[in-house]
């Protein structure tokens, strides 16, 4: 990976409004080191793994990597320059800033004042969202201030887009996958980017060999407008009727049992690992082995859960799995029965 660019002159001047950037702009995978990287964009998702791209990077370098996630809107004034301050042992950092689009006036302050001079040894990523808070801010690392990057995460709307993300995930772990298959895998999650990169990695775990149309006919057939993980998240939500009738659409189409509890699966072990954790999503990305996303959608999901439901709902997926795979005669009357279970939220029937 490349070498961090060297520091600027304290001395250059914010761009007029219609001026253009004079740093790079890249895209989310070529995210390399610099002393301010500013992170633009809506499509979160991107954003979270190009933040982990980078924590990766600067890790293998350097094992003794500090990391420090902070966040604009409860911004302590100092915080920053107490964190890039040179340490005992000079160690090198990483600091994460977090809602830069609802940023506090102090913290405008200390990152005007941080540009005209980075510490060594330190980089510091910049989440911005969007919208014109910060506006001097931006306009002062665009001209060059810090010496920063700008990693550009637009939305990936087009189909042609997705592919070639989902083409990337399958490159990067070594494993070949047919162009239809490609193309069905697509068309399957074409409404949340999340979901594809799950699905990607969930076929480079559970299969073998190149990735045929059939391999993905089997995991996620007849996702049409609906698919496994939509069942569970209405499930989850307590929308028993919802949940049934995308089941049943589902199941009318061709989905296969196995791939729609392998998706409950997936989402109740997520909500049981975040369960009862403190700190915020990049916080705990690291030590829980999930994006800052995933950690914020398993919260969210929480909601109305008990820690003796979720063990319940738990259990019915196990044996929903069991069922479906051959220790039961209607595979289809235990998805309902799961998806009964867990609509209730683990609570028995009244």
């Amino acid at each position: 990976m490349p070498a961090p660019r060297p520091r600027g002159a304290s001395s250059a001047k914010a761009p007029s409004a219609k001026a253009k950037a004079s740093i790079p702009q890249l895209a989310w995978h070529e995210i390399r080191p610099a002393p301010v990287i500013l992170v633009t964009g809506p499509e979160a998702f991107l954003a979270d793994r190009a933040s982990r791209v980078l924590r990766d990077a600067l890790r293998e370098r350097d094992a003794s990597l500090e990391v420090h996630d902070l966040r604009a809107d409860g911004y302590a004034p100092g915080e920053l320059l107490t964190l890039a301050s040179p340490s005992l042992f000079g160690e090198p950092r990483l600091i994460r800033v977090e809602n830069v689009e609802k940023c506090s006036d102090a913290f405008l302050e200390d990152v005007l004042d941080y540009l005209a001079s980075p510490a060594d040894d330190t980089v510091v990523l910049l989440r911005h969202g969007g919208g014109m808070r910060g506006k001097k801010m931006l306009d002062a690392i665009r001209s060059g201030q810090g010496s920063g990057i700008e990693i550009v995460c637009t939305e990936l709307k087009r189909d042609s887009d997705r592919a070639d993300f989902a083409a990337a995930e399958f490159r990067h772990a070594g494993r070949a996958i047919a162009p239809s298959a490609l193309r069905a895998l697509v068309n399957a999650f074409s409404d949340d980017l999340a979901e594809l990169a799950s699905a990607c990695q969930q076929l480079v775990a559970d299969t073998d060999g190149d990735i045929t149309p059939q391999t993905v006919e089997k995991y996620y057939g007849g996702r049409v407008e609906t698919n496994a993980f939509a069942v569970a998240d209405a499930a989850i939500a307590g929308q028993h009727g919802q949940a049934l009738g995308l089941l049943r659409h589902a199941i009318a189409t061709g989905a296969d049992p196995v791939p729609m509890v392998a998706a409950f699966a997936m989402k109740l072990r997520t909500m049981a690992k975040v369960g009862g954790s403190r700190g915020s999503g990049g916080q705990l990305a690291g030590q829980l082995g999930l994006a800052p996303w995933q950690i914020d959608r398993a919260r969210r999901d929480l909601q109305g859960w008990t820690e003796e439901g979720l063990g319940r709902a738990i259990l019915a997926v196990a044996d929903a799995d069991a069922q479906v795979k051959g220790a039961a005669r209607d595979p289809i009357y235990s998805l309902e029965t799961l998806v009964r279970t867990v609509a209730a939220r683990g609570l028995p029937p009244a």
